[in-house]
C-alpha cells in the first residue's frame, strides 16, 4: 500500500489541506472527499467533459489529473460560481433562461468550458461557441439552446 501524499489547495476561494492517496484522481477528490459533486464523471477518459472544472482560471478535466497535482493550485467548481441561489453567474442565469439544460448532467462542465471561453472571446460568433463546445457531450439538448445561452451570456456579461 503506497503512502498518503499531504496536499494543499484552494477550491472556491477555500483553503484545503488533506491526505490523499497519490493515485486519487482530482475529481474524485472533489467529489468524495470535499462533497462538491457538481463535478460529475461521465466517461473517466476526459473526452465527454462532464467533470471539467477551472485550474488555475483554465478549463481542465478533472478526471485527467491526480488530486497531487492540484497541491498548491486554485480550483473553481461549479459550486463555486454562484454566490447563492438568487445570485447566480450570467452564465448560470443565461442557461436557466435559455433552456439551456435538459437532465444536467452535462451541464457543470460545459459551464466550467465556457466561462474562460467567454473571457477570451467576449462576444462570439455562433460558430464559435459550438467549436468552444465540441469537448462537451450533451444526449438532450440538441445544443441549440446551449449556444442561445452563452450567446444571452456573452451579452450580459460585456
Amino acid at each position: 500500500m503506497t503512502q498518503p501524499i499531504s496536499i494543499t489547495l484552494t477550491v472556491n476561494e477555500q483553503e484545503y489541506t488533506r491526505e490523499v492517496e497519490p493515485r486519487m484522481l482530482l475529481s474524485d477528490f472533489l467529489r468524495h472527499e470535499l462533497g462538491l459533486t457538481g463535478t460529475h464523471v461521465g466517461c473517466e477518459h476526459g473526452v465527454c467533459g462532464a467533470c471539467t472544472i477551472l485550474f488555475d482560471g483554465e478549463s481542465m478535466r478533472s478526471c485527467l489529473i491526480f488530486a497531487v497535482q492540484a497541491d498548491g493550485h486554485a480550483i473553481t467548481t461549479v459550486e463555486g460560481l454562484a454566490k447563492d441561489k438568487d445570485n447566480l453567474h450570467p452564465l448560470q442565469q443565461s442557461f436557466w433562461e435559455a433552456h439551456g439544460l435538459q437532465c444536467g448532467y452535462c451541464t457543470p462542465g460545459i459551464l466550467m468550458s465556457m466561462i474562460p471561453f467567454l473571457k477570451q472571446n467576449p462576444d462570439p460568433t455562433e460558430e464559435e461557441i459550438r467549436h468552444a463546445l465540441s469537448g462537451n457531450l450533451c444526449r438532450c439538448t440538441g445544443y441549440q439552446h446551449i449556444v442561445d445561452a452563452v450567446k444571452l451570456a456573452s451579452e450580459k456579461m460585456k
